[in-house]
């Protein structure tokens, strides 16, 4: 009976031993966190902060700062630590275009991009609306940095042309098909060279009826041709955390003008059709179709990509509005402008505007090459697989600043 009761004694003991040091173990995980940090007064970089001058929360609770580096182009300017860090300072450059239309002025971006930002050891990977390239280490070595200036412009017009070939047909067609309906309400068709080339064959389709049904069929293709796939973004993201060192996405986004019936057009129609209320409906609901609600889950793409501790830089570039006679150009970006811009911001980048490419490429290059790397270790840190918010401050002073959103805790 007595060696039951100690049989019974040293396997509780053991197993208490067993959860104990489970929990000790649980409870005793060092997790260090990065933080790049831009902080700016205007648009100048603020480069004389301390330590002391930040302040780091994580979930609405104040965190200690184990050390800060102050980070200029590659090189590490100025280090404070209470302990001693090992910050990956090389840098990866991803120059991402979605983009319809080449654009002649991205030469002078992609100009400035070798001249002053690209360095010997950096990598470079450009994703065009066809292909991914990654630049060869030794492509400088064997080449000056026009040669390969010119052979990446050559890649971008190319694939730019190949890639979105089939949007921009379907834009033609649906110039076209409104064209006829401008005509069939009693306006003066226009000829095909005063809208761009367009192709003629509508010009020979019947019925009104049969006209507003290819209407809405060509903007559903290009709704199918120029969506956001979410699942590829979560997984460029997540194929990103692993990679060491800075990494820095440039993201040109061109500005979508989609031709549109004018309002007086649907307005001689609805007065013309009065005895077809299924014509009017149907000549009224596209309209509808041009209203674009975000599609995908906003909130898992920003935190997938601050996770992946990365800058967005999201460059917006604004197309000139064409002037065609009867036809009204409607801007239609903002579901994937909505999207980019959050990704920005939650990732600490920058967005900007601009119809120069140049001229936004610039500002984001001078954006990003000052920052601070802060380090701290979360209290009381927990695998929960949850979404951790960062908030950074500096002490006492209304500065602007710009850094990853938070972590997932895995």
């Amino acid at each position: 009976m007595k060696k039951q009761i100690l049989a019974i004694l040293i396997a509780t003991f053991g197993l208490t031993l067993l959860f104990s040091s489970q929990q000790i173990q649980e409870e005793s995980i060092v997790v260090n966190v990065e933080i790049p940090v831009r902080v700016f007064k205007g648009n100048t970089f603020i480069d004389g902060l301390t330590i002391e001058d930040f302040e780091v929360y994580e979930d609405g609770k104040l965190q200690k700062i184990e050390a800060v580096y102050l980070i200029k182009k590659k090189s590490i300017e100025r280090k404070e630590e209470k302990k001693r860090f090992a910050p990956q300072t090389a840098r990866n450059f991803f120059l991402w275009f979605e983009i319809s239309e080449y654009m002649p002025r991205l030469r002078e971006a992609i100009d400035y991009f070798f001249d002053n930002v690209f360095f010997s050891g950096d990598n470079l990977i450009v994703i065009t609306p066809l292909k991914t390239y990654n630049l060869k280490d030794q492509a400088l070595k064997v080449k000056s940095r026009e040669e390969v200036a010119d052979k990446l412009i050559g890649i971008i017009r190319k694939d730019t042309t190949a890639g979105n070939s089939e949007y921009r047909a379907s834009l033609r067609d649906l110039r076209e098909i409104i064209n006829v309906i401008e005509g069939k309400a009693g306006g003066e068709a226009r000829t095909s060279q005063e809208i761009e080339d367009v192709n003629s064959d509508f010009y020979n389709v019947g019925s009104l009826e049969e006209i507003v049904i290819m209407y809405s069929s060509i903007l559903k293709k290009l709704e199918n041709l120029r969506g956001i796939n979410q699942q590829k973004l979560l997984d460029f993201a997540k194929s990103l955390k692993s990679k060491k060192g800075q990494k820095h996405i440039f993201l040109f986004y061109q500005r979508e003008l989609l031709p549109q019936l004018h309002p007086n057009t649907l307005n001689k129609f609805m007065s013309q059709y009065q005895d077809k209320p299924a014509l009017q409906f149907d000549l009224s609901s596209l309209f509808d179709t041009y209203t674009r609600d975000i599609s995908i889950d906003v909130e898992k793409v920003k935190q997938a990509f601050a996770d992946s501790s990365l800058s967005v830089h999201f460059l917006f570039l604004k197309k000139m509005n064409e002037n065609i006679p009867g036809l009204q150009m409607q801007e239609r970006s903002e579901d994937i402008y909505l999207t980019f811009k959050h990704m920005a911001e939650a990732t600490g980048g920058l967005v900007e505007s601009s119809a120069n490419p140049a001229f936004a490429f610039k500002r984001a290059c001078e954006a990003f090459e000052n920052y601070y790397l802060i380090y701290y270790s979360p209290e009381n840190y927990k695998r929960d697989g949850k979404f951790k918010k960062i908030k950074v401050r500096v002490k006492n002073k209304n500065f602007k600043i710009t850094h990853r959103a938070g972590y997932f805790a895995n």
